[in-house]
């Protein structure tokens, strides 16, 4: 599933209305939500998980699995042109953070400790996600 819209810039006033305010600390202020807290941590349900700012389709279910890092984990993406991959130093360490290419929010990091033939692991904020069940 191939994202056509173009990007979405908005001030941050308008994201601050949309989200909740713990959506927003981690969407818009690159923050993190706790381990082991998150509502689609244990989703088990087929369908699309998406930006939980914009709605860009990010991952398909069948690449989610349970890592043990406590956040939702996926193996890549359903769309590599919808994430936008960035060198990130914070916190005295290096990871590449994973930012939604539409409209820029924080969704989490990837790792290079996944299973399967790419060997990444996509650990990602269920705060930063919706989640669309197929039917």
């Amino acid at each position: 599933m191939k994202q056509t819209d173009s990007e979405i810039q908005k001030s941050d006033a308008e994201w601050r209305r949309e989200l909740s305010p713990e959506q927003y600390a981690v969407l818009r202020q690159s923050g993190t939500e706790a381990p082991f807290t998150g509502a689609l941590l244990n989703n088990k349900e087929t369908g699309m998980y998406v930006c939980g700012a914009c709605g860009a389709p990010l991952f398909k279910s069948d690449s989610k699995y349970d890592s043990g890092c406590g956040w939702p984990s996926f193996t890549h993406p359903e769309t590599r042109e919808n994430v936008r991959l960035l060198d990130d130093d914070s916190h005295g360490m290096h990871r590449t953070e994973v930012r939604c290419k539409r409209c820029d929010s924080h969704l989490g990091h990837v790792f290079d400790d996944g299973p399967g033939a790419e060997g990444t692991r996509y650990c990602i904020n269920s705060l930063s996600l919706g989640f669309q069940k197929q039917s």
